[in-house]
Order: structure tokens, then sequence, then C-alpha cells
């Protein structure tokens, strides 16, 4: 804008009569206004608690990293991938597309707490006398909720888009704020519940990732494949076993990178030393009861190895979901019988919810490792701390 604003008001003053003049002088200071202000609202939104000590979260910086797709291509791509995948996924597993929440009342039992201690978004509904609504973490218990509803037939299901906040998040390569995924849940009956029948599950999902790096290649020739042709299965009491001096995520990466791919069962409960593999709430997943092959857990994590940053990748957390006997048996380890009166959880306690399994699988997360992106910010948009975006700027990973 102009420096000298008496300068300006003269000039405004002398052309006054020239309508024409003044015009041009009022929209270009509109113009300036606004751009002033988008700069400045786009400056808030990309900078994390600018002017405090900010501490970079986990930042991995891959050695010689080079974007194989320009910032045009890779929106292509991400139409691409998302379009096929969901087509393949719902003719896989027999999945209907369905409209979902962007929140939910809270009180009701039917947001995801993931592992219990993160913090929902939440604000008051006017017209509901100040009621607070909750922005979904997962919408694990609504699609349960949904299929019984919609009066779903076992052997069919449901998937949605899901968009989530997650203000808690630890902010990295693969963690954003905002998180996007495939939500999906089908009915089974009772002689499903089983391992063998999970297995079969994770091979179909499996099978649409391959076909759609595939796509992705044949589109993109400059991209290779590099996922395996199979999957491997382990227990995780049984990876704990492998590695009994690693921690977790040492031992997901030691796994990943000798089979490439790896979907790892049993994952909430404690293990013989008595920590848990990772979290999970205790009112969707089933981690508690023991499988046909004496093993604890009817869930798992569906992992890959990630060579652009040469570490293990979650794609994927699914499983067969509690029952009534699981559901009161998990409530009581994680002494959390009070929900028991809960919305949600009074409906599948009364038999009124049907049997079924389901997950969810990352949308930006299948699409980073398609196009072999080095930061999940590569993908979506979110909010960054400034450090990590110059700092991604310097590495040739531009934030979107």
């Amino acid at each position: 804008m102009f420096d000298n604003c008496e300068l300006l008001f003269k000039m405004i003053l002398k052309h006054l009569k020239n309508l024409h003049f003044v015009k041009i002088i009022v929209v270009f200071l509109a113009n300036e206004y606004l751009l002033s202000t988008f700069a400045r609202n786009i400056k808030k939104q990309r900078v994390f608690n600018k002017g405090n000590n900010i501490i970079m979260s986990n930042l991995i910086k891959p050695e010689n990293y080079k974007a194989l797709l320009d910032m045009k291509q890779t929106e292509q791509g991400i139409k691409l991938i998302k379009d096929f995948f969901q087509q393949n996924l719902s003719t896989e597993l027999r999945l209907r597309r369905v409209t979902a929440p962007l929140f939910v009342l809270k009180g009701l039992g039917i947001n995801d707490d993931l592992n219990g201690v993160e913090r929902p978004v939440a604000f008051p509904i006017k017209d509901l006398n100040e009621a607070q609504a909750e922005v979904v973490h997962s919408l694990a218990k609504w699609k349960r909720l949904t299929l019984a509803e919609y009066k779903i037939e076992p052997g069919y299901g449901i998937y949605t888009d899901m968009n989530a906040i997650r203000a808690d998040e630890e902010l990295d390569n693969l963690h954003s704020l905002y998180v996007d995924q495939w939500d999906w849940e089908a009915v089974i009956v009772r002689q499903q519940r089983t391992i063998s029948f999970l297995k079969d599950i994770v091979r179909r999902i499996y099978a649409a990732i391959l076909r759609t790096e595939y796509l992705t290649c044949e589109t993109y020739p400059e991209i290779k494949p590099f996922l395996p042709e199979s999957i491997h299965f382990i227990h995780s009491e049984d990876l704990l076993q492998m590695y009994p001096n690693l921690s977790p995520k040492e031992r997901e990466d030691e796994i990943c990178k000798k089979y490439g791919a790896v979907f790892i069962m049993g994952i909430g409960g404690k293990l013989s030393n008595g920590e848990k593999h990772d979290g999970r709430a205790p009112d969707y997943d089933d981690w508690s009861t023991v499988a046909e092959n004496g093993q604890t857990g009817l869930n798992g994590d569906i992992l890959i190895w990630y060579p652009t940053l040469n570490r293990a990748f979650e794609l994927s957390s699914m499983g067969i979901r509690v029952d009534k006997d699981a559901l009161l048996r998990q409530l009581a380890l994680e002494g959390k019988e009070d929900r028991k009166k809960l919305f949600f959880h009074k409906h599948l306690l009364e038999g009124k919810l049907p049997l079924s399994i389901g997950g969810g699988i990352g949308q930006s997360r299948l699409c980073m490792v398609l196009l072999h992106k080095a930061h999940i910010g590569e993908i979506q948009a979110s909010i960054w701390p400034e450090d990590m975006i110059n700092e991604c700027e310097k590495l040739g990973m531009p934030l979107i």
C-alpha cells in the first residue's frame, strides 16, 4: 500500500470530481487490504505457536530425497489413487458408500477415544441449549450403529470418507492434525469371528492396495513398484518373543524390513512382558478373545516397509469388533465399566447391533506411499510448525 497516506488523501481530493479515478483508487485499496488480510491469515494458519520456543517434532530427513512428481502431477495422482482404491475396496468387500458425520454429540459413547487419552475438539451448539458436540476421532462405533439403522445383511457393509481432527497428535512425516481415511464396516455371523476370516479380509484389502500400486506405476512410469506380492501374518506376542529387547516400534521396523508387508495381530491387550504392543479402546476392536489358534485377539494393523523413510509404515488398523462378552471383559480390564450406561454400549449389550468387522485405511497415507512422498504434508493441507515448513522446503519436500 501507499506509505504516505497524506499524499494519497491529497490525490483523492484533487481528483474528487473524476469518479473514474476515485473508483480506481478505491478498488486498489480494497484489493490491497484483501491481499494483506489473506496473507496474514495464511501465515497464521501455516505457523504453529510462532514466537514461542517451538520444538520440531520427530522429522525424518531422508537423504537425497527428490519428489518424483511435481505438485500438479501429485494432485492428479491423489485423485487417481483415491477414486481407484475406494472402488476396489467396495467391490472386494461388498461395501456401499454412506455419508458420515464430521461431529457427534458428546456423552453418547459414539466417538472413538483411540488410546483413551486424546482430547476431542469440542464446541457448543446454540440451538441445542449449548449441548456439546465433538469432532470425530474416527467412526468405529458410529459405523456399527449405521449397520443396524440401514439393516445391512451379513456379507455386506458400508464405507465412508472419514475426516477428523486430532489436536494431540505429535506432528511428523506421518502424523498430522488432520486425518482422512476410508472407514469401513461389514456385518458378519458368529462363525466368522475367527482369525482365519480376519486373515481373508486382510488379504483382500492388500490385494486392492497392490492393484492400486500397479495402476499408479502404469500412469507414472517414474514411480517403481516396491510392495511384495503377499502379506505376512504374525501375532504381537510372537513378535515380542522374536525381538524381546526391542520396543514395539523397533519390532515393527524389524519385521517389516524382513517381509515388506505385515499384519500384526492381537493389539490392545497386555503381552507376556506386562506391556501392550499398542493401545486400543476397549469398546470396538476385540483384542481379548482367545482365537481358534490359541492366541488372544481378533484385530491388528497392516504395515509395510517404506524405503523412502526407511521405516515401518502403518496403513490400516482393523479388526473383528467386540461382542457382548468381549465388551464386558474389556471394559473391566480397562476400568471403564461406567461406559455400560452410554447409548452405544447399551445398544450393543442389549443385542441391538450386528456382529461386525471393520477398520480404517489412511487416504493421505496410501497416497503418500504410492506416490513415494517423504512427508504427509506433501499430500494434504494442514498446520505445521514454522521450522518444520522451512526445513521441509530445504529438503525438497514442500508442504501443501
